[in-house]
């Protein structure tokens, strides 16, 4: 197996981005909502003209991790406001953190975590922050080990369940 590479996402990313987001948000919350809610989530979230757009927003960085080609995983950053319990004078927030199932356990989270506080930094961020389901311990652990601790909460709809978000923060120095 060849070392998974990591690179900024372009344009022509867009479609297979669409269905690396989508099937990894399936694949970690499925089970735990309702198909209507997903079918709803995944409709207004993921397609390749949205992260078309998302790829094309100057607020925004999407990378992509890949093995011998195959997208694995990608991280999106987005700068801009951040909840009132983020205390920062130019927060940064990593918006999603996602590794198709099979690489789980590999180190590639660990590789996009990395290449999201380098991003940061060169973007002179002085905190990073994510929200996270309270119901994702296997997130919530991953961010802990990663330097995050709990500053507040905010709500994340998934199609129409309003679900409470744990909001984590890092100072970056």
């Amino acid at each position: 197996m060849s070392l998974p590479t990591m690179r900024r996402a372009e344009l022509p990313d867009a479609k297979q981005l669409a269905l690396l987001a989508e099937a990894t948000f399936r694949d970690t919350f499925a089970v735990m909502n309702t198909p209507e809610d997903m079918a709803l989530h995944c409709r207004t979230s993921y397609g390749e003209v949205i992260q078309a757009r998302e790829i094309a927003d100057p607020r925004m960085l999407t990378l992509i991790c890949e093995d011998g080609g195959k997208s694995i995983g990608f991280a999106q950053l987005r700068w801009g406001e951040a909840p009132s319990c983020v205390v920062a004078r130019a927060p940064g927030e990593i918006l999603r953190l996602y590794v198709a199932r099979d690489y789980h356990g590999r180190g590639v989270a660990h590789q996009l975590m990395r290449a999201c506080v380098h991003h940061m930094t060169e973007h002179s961020s002085d905190v990073v922050w994510l929200g996270v389901w309270e119901r994702n311990p296997r997130a919530i652990s991953f961010y802990k080990k990663s330097g995050f601790t709990e500053v507040g909460e905010h709500i994340f709809r998934v199609g129409s369940d309003p679900q409470r978000d744990i909001v984590m923060a890092r100072a970056l120095v």
